[in-house]
C-alpha cells in the first residue's frame, strides 16, 4: 500500500531552488537539452548514480517531490491516487511536472500508472544509500606522494582561465592583445555566436556575446558547455560519456585529486578541453590525476562557482561599481581589467587611477558599440546591473536623459533599413502598371511604389508570383 503523499499546492513563497536553476524559467538549460535526447541515450546516462543525483538537483521542487514520493515504491501506483492529493489550484504545475519527467523518461509517457524508470530508480537509490559499483563518483588518487593542490590555488587557477576567456571576448579587435585562449575555446566562442569575424578580420564580440557577459557565471558556463555537448557528435565523441563526466565532476569534492585510470577514452580526451575552460587542473598534460575546480564542483549546486570573481554580473548590489551622472560622465570604482575592458566597448575612457576609472558616454562611443552589434538596451542593462550602491538610492536608478539619449543614438543608426527585392518598371501603360501593382498588393509584397514613374519595389518572396502573373498577361496579349 502506497504511503500518503504530501499535499501538492502552490506555495505563497516558493522554496528556493539551486542557483543554477532559474525559477522564472521552465527548467534548467541542461534539463531542456536532455529532453531532446532519445530514450536510449537517457537510459544509458541513468546507469550512473552520479548522473541521476546531478539531474535530480536540477529539477524543480515539485518534480523532485514526485521523484522522492515514487522512489521507494516497488510497484506502479495509479495516477489517480496522487491526483487525489492535488488541489485544484495545483493541477497545472502538477501536470507540468509530470510532463517534464515524462520527457526526461524518468516517468512513463502513459498517465494511467506512475512508476520511475527502473534504471533511474536503481541508480538514484545507489546514489542516496551509497551502494552500486565503485567509481561512479570518481576514484580518489593516492595523496601520499603527491598531495592535492590547496583550494585557494584551485580558485585562482579557475578564475584566471575563466577571465582569460571573457577578457579576450571584450578586448579582441581593440588592439590590446590580451592573453589568447586555446584554439578549441576560440572555435567554441565562434560556433556559439558569441564572437564573429568578417572576411578574415580578427574576431570581435557580438551582440549575443555582450548579453553573455550580463549573465551569472552558472549560466555563462552552461551556455558554453551546451555548445560543447552539441559538438560531441561532430568530434565523434560519445555524448553519454561526455555528459556522464560533466555530471560526475559536479559531485566531486573540491580540493581532492582524482585518478584518470578509470575514465573512458572519451573522458580522457575531454581533459584538455576542461583544462582550457578552468574546470580541472592538472600538473601536466600527461598526468594521471586531476583536481576539479569550483567551476566543476558547483555545476549542479547552489554554491557560487567563482566566489572571488567580479567579472560577471549577478545583479547584486555588492557587485556595483558604476556611478553615472546626468552629464554622461561615468565613474567606475574598479581596478579589474575585465570590467574596464567591458566599459571600453561603449564608454570613452579618459582617466585611470589605482581604483577608479573616469570616462564619458559619447555619441562616438555608443556608435562604436552599436557597430559591434551591441544594442542600446544591452548597454543600459549593463549599467543597471553594475550600478553602485549609492546609485540604487535614485529613482529611477539611471538618469532618464542618458537612457533616452542612448536610445536616440541607436535610432540614428537604424534610420535606414535595407531589404532585398525586385524593382518592376517599364510598364506600357498606367492601366498595366496598376493592374500588376494591385495583384502585388493582394500578396502583401509591395515595399515601395511610385505611380508617376510607373514602378514599384517588391520583396524577394513575392517575385516568383509577380513574374508569373506578368508572363501570363504577356502571353494573353494584355501587356
Amino acid at each position: 500500500m502506497a504511503a500518503p503523499l504530501i499535499r501538492i499546492k502552490p506555495a505563497t513563497e516558493p522554496a528556493k531552488a539551486p542557483a543554477a536553476v532559474d525559477e522564472h524559467d521552465n527548467s534548467h538549460r541542461l534539463v531542456s537539452f536532455l529532453q531532446s535526447q532519445s530514450q536510449t541515450t537517457l537510459t544509458r546516462l541513468y546507469q550512473k548514480p552520479s548522473s541521476c543525483l546531478s539531474i535530480f538537483r536540477l529539477l524543480r521542487p515539485l518534480e523532485r517531490q514526485l521523484v522522492m514520493s515514487l522512489l521507494w515504491l516497488e510497484s506502479p501506483i495509479p495516477a489517480s491516487t496522487i491526483a487525489a492529493w492535488v488541489t485544484r489550484e495545483g493541477r497545472t504545475p502538477y501536470h507540468g511536472a509530470l510532463a517534464t519527467l515524462a520527457r526526461l523518461h524518468i516517468l512513463p509517457q502513459s498517465t494511467a500508472k506512475l512508476a520511475l524508470n527502473p534504471t533511474f530508480k536503481a541508480s538514484f537509490r545507489h546514489a542516496i544509500t551509497g551502494g552500486g559499483a565503485s567509481g561512479s563518483f570518481g576514484v580518489l588518487a593516492d595523496s601520499e606522494k603527491h598531495p592535492p593542490p590547496d583550494i585557494d590555488s584551485l580558485d585562482a587557477y579557475a578564475l584566471e582561465r575563466w577571465e582569460t576567456i571573457l577578457y579576450y571576448m571584450v578586448s579582441s579587435g581593440t588592439g590590446q592583445f590580451p592573453a589568447k585562449p586555446s584554439g578549441g575555446v576560440l572555435y567554441l566562442l565562434q560556433r556559439s555566436g558569441l564572437m564573429a569575424s568578417e572576411r578574415g578580420s580578427a574576431q570581435k564580440i557580438t551582440s549575443a556575446g555582450f548579453q553573455f557577459l550580463l549573465h551569472p557565471p552558472h549560466e555563462q558556463l552552461w551556455e558554453l558547455l551546451l555548445q560543447y555537448l552539441q559538438m560531441a557528435e561532430e568530434r565523434r565523441m560519445d555524448l553519454v560519456e561526455v555528459l556522464s563526466f560533466l555530471l560526475m565532476m559536479s559531485t566531486m569534492e573540491l580540493g581532492k585529486d582524482y585518478s584518470t585510470e578509470h575514465l573512458s577514452a572519451t573522458q580522457k580526451a575531454m581533459l584538455e578541453d576542461l583544462r582550457d575552460y578552468g574546470l580541472i587542473k592538472q600538473r601536466s598534460a600527461t598526468s594521471r590525476r586531476f583536481s576539479p575546480t569550483r567551476l566543476a564542483t558547483t555545476l549542479t549546486s547552489s554554491a557560487p562557482p567563482l566566489p572571488t570573481s567580479t567579472s560577471t554580473g549577478d545583479g547584486s548590489q555588492a557587485q556595483g561599481f558604476i556611478v553615472l551622472e546626468t552629464n554622461y560622465r561615468l565613474y567606475a570604482y574598479t581596478d579589474n581589467p575585465l570590467q574596464i575592458a567591458v566599459l571600453n566597448l561603449f564608454v570613452t575612457l579618459k582617466s585611470r587611477f589605482p581604483n577608479l576609472v573616469i570616462g564619458a558616454i559619447t555619441r562616438e562611443s555608443v556608435k562604436k558599440a552599436l557597430t559591434n552589434g551591441i544594442t542600446a538596451d544591452q548597454i543600459i542593462s549593463y549599467l543597471v546591473t553594475h550600478a553602485h550602491s549609492q546609485m540604487r538610492k535614485n529613482k529611477p536608478l539611471l538618469p532618464v536623459t542618458v537612457q533616452d539619449q542612448i536610445r536616440l543614438w541607436e535610432l540614428e543608426k537604424n534610420r535606414l533599413k535595407s531589404q532585398e527585392g525586385y524593382l518592376y518598371t517599364g510598364f506600357a501603360s498606367v492601366a498595366d502598371y496598376e493592374y500588376v501593382l494591385n495583384y502585388a498588393k493582394q500578396l502583401d509584397v509591395v515595399l515601395w511604389e511610385n505611380t508617376a514613374k510607373r514602378s514599384f519595389f517588391g520583396s524577394v518572396e513575392g517575385h516568383a508570383n509577380i513574374r508569373g502573373f506578368i508572363e501570363r498577361r504577356a502571353a494573353a496579349g494584355n501587356t
